[in-house]
């Protein structure tokens, strides 16, 4: 009888506490994508304890009765920014080490490798990356006698700043074993002296492997302070997801070990590197959406040649300041062809990096013959896709392939650009509106660290195609800017797409995860150059408060 009771007495309170706790966020300029692609304004959101949007209320609307509430004191609410390319580890990688995307000039960068240096007596290695021998003016790549210049007693191992080049001295050459007799790899090119076949320095594209397989592999430790690092710049960025394009095994496991301990809070849309992670990772497919929709194994990142300022992309016609050199590819057309249907035998998304107007043109054919083989819903990706030939534009509407671009590329590299192609070449050179035009889908990113993934800068540079300082006034090639709307769905409704995530985020609709940011001024009303200035107060991912301005 007095178990009875008690089990009577257990179900009534059950009954009476509320199985949900809604939380009400109320009293915000809110700005969203609609259900019908639109941008929409609202004033309060109610939110489920999962996170996902229950109601979004219009002002003036009745407030829905809640467990809590929340007053946005009638700040700007818009959609968590979604970076649809960037790099997460080595973001996080890149807090750590040697950093020289700052440098103006060769000696500000030897001075600054020599001070990380003297900071750093424990290092058996100088690790780092940003350099960018365009920046410094220097009309060449640098050499190892100028890296032995600041550091002779280490191996020094640096990164060029697009990820498609790297600078050693002469131990780091010595350790790899690289010397004349060296053969330049295939899709890689080993920089020679002047007049001799004795290495300078500088390894491009598949050369740099020649150095990475000796470099020392960061222990679990630093791989998982890397991801923290890359967490807490991002959200404080106000992005609250990201496609990682090239998660490597390690990182899978990384991404994994914090997903666990309930630290991972960015969600992470991943592409393996290459088919050998992709199916160590996935094995018979893509991976289900872990830890409340906070990662998944996409598909595969594929390389089809390299990129413009070492100039490895891969030209139709010869590099108009190099000629003879058109690049260099790194697949051949079958090979291509079968890492492609490799992945999408398994249902694998496939995204390739291209480039140059040869590689766009190779990728967009291959796309083209195998869209009747596997068929449904592919959403084949191109990422970058700066330079395609204008008559070879019509083939992503067709085939509804993803133009995974990034705007800031365009303004970093327009002088760049014009060295490489000549001003009679430049006609489907980051052509986003052209590309959207056919019908195609456009998701916006930053390459970060390749640049940095401040996605207000992207945002105005998008609709703008002018830099920071507002140059070239009226924006280089103007035509092919998008407008203000379409950029913020780049950043958000459309990114999502792109990586199989509508429906789970980047609209702030019913049914969606409550990803937002609180900022400090309307972005649809302010100037480009106060959009690039614009301060994030909140990040909330479903639901929960990630990130607040001015707290650690």
């Amino acid at each position: 009888m007095i178990v009875r009771k008690i089990v009577a007495a257990l179900a009534a309170l059950s009954l009476a506490t509320p199985a949900l706790a809604d939380s009400l966020v109320y009293n915000v300029e809110g700005i969203r994508i609609d259900e019908e692609g639109q941008v929409d304004r609202f004033a309060a959101m109610l939110i489920s304890d999962d996170g996902r949007i229950l109601q979004v209320l219009d002002r003036g609307a009745d407030l829905p009765p809640s467990d809590y509430a929340y007053d946005g004191k009638g700040r700007v609410v818009i959609p968590g920014l979604i970076d649809a390319h960037l790099h997460v580890m080595g973001i996080g990688f890149g807090a750590l080490t040697l950093d020289l995307s700052q440098t103006r000039s060769l000696a500000e960068a030897q001075q600054a490798i020599a001070d990380f240096a003297a900071a750093n007596p424990g290092r058996a290695w100088i690790i780092g990356r940003g350099w960018n021998q365009e920046l410094w003016g220097l009309g060449r790549f640098p050499t190892a006698a100028e890296l032995d210049a600041a550091v002779g007693d280490r191996p020094v191992v640096l990164e060029r700043v697009d990820g498609h080049a790297t600078w050693i001295n002469t131990l780091a050459m010595q350790r790899a074993g690289i010397s004349a007799q060296t053969a330049d790899p295939s899709g890689g090119r080993i920089e020679r002296l002047a007049g001799s076949r004795a290495p300078s320095g500088v390894l491009v594209d598949a050369a740099s492997s020649l150095v990475y397989s000796i470099v020392p592999e960061p222990r679990p430790r630093e791989r998982d302070l890397a991801l923290q690092k890359a967490q807490d710049l991002l959200l404080a960025m106000g992005i609250t997801a990201a496609a990682d394009m090239g998660t490597t095994l390690e990182d899978w496991q990384t991404f994994r070990r914090a997903g666990d301990r309930g630290t991972l809070k960015l969600r992470i849309m991943s592409y393996a590197a290459g088919i050998e992670a992709m199916e160590l990772i996935g094995g018979p497919g893509p991976s289900e959406w872990l830890y409340g929709d906070r990662l998944r194994l996409n598909g595969v990142k594929l390389y089809l040649d390299g990129a413009l300022g070492s100039r490895g992309a891969w030209l139709k016609q010869p590099y108009h300041d190099d000629p003879g050199n058109t690049g260099l590819p790194m697949l051949k057309p079958d090979q291509l062809r079968n890492l492609v249907s490799r992945a999408a035998m398994d249902n694998f998304q496939v995204a390739v990096h291209a480039i140059g107007d040869a590689a766009n043109a190779e990728l967009l054919a291959a796309f083209g013959e195998l869209a009747a083989t596997y068929g449904g819903d592919r959403r084949w990706r191109i990422e970058h896709a700066q330079i395609v030939d204008p008559a070879d534009i019509a083939a992503f509407g067709k085939h509804g392939i993803i133009a995974s671009m990034q705007p800031v590329h365009q303004t970093s590299d327009r002088l760049m650009a014009e060295a490489r192609l000549g001003p009679d070449r430049l006609g489907g050179a980051y052509a986003w509106s052209s590309i959207a035009a056919t019908g195609a889908p456009l998701a916006f990113g930053s390459d970060a660290p390749v640049e940095s993934p401040d996605p207000f800068a992207g945002w105005a540079t998008a609709f703008t195609r002018e830099d920071a300082e507002g140059q070239p006034f009226g924006g280089w090639l103007p035509q092919e800017r998008v407008n203000r709307e379409a950029a913020l769905a780049g950043f958000t409704a459309d990114a999502a797409y792109a990586g199989f995530a509508e429906g789970r985020f980047g609209r702030l609709v019913v049914g969606e995860r409550a990803d937002f940011i609180f900022v400090d001024r309307d972005p649809m009303l302010a100037s480009a150059s106060d959009l690039r200035a614009t301060r994030v107060l909140e990040t909330w991912i479903a639901g929960e408060r990630v990130y607040q301005a001015g707290q650690d």
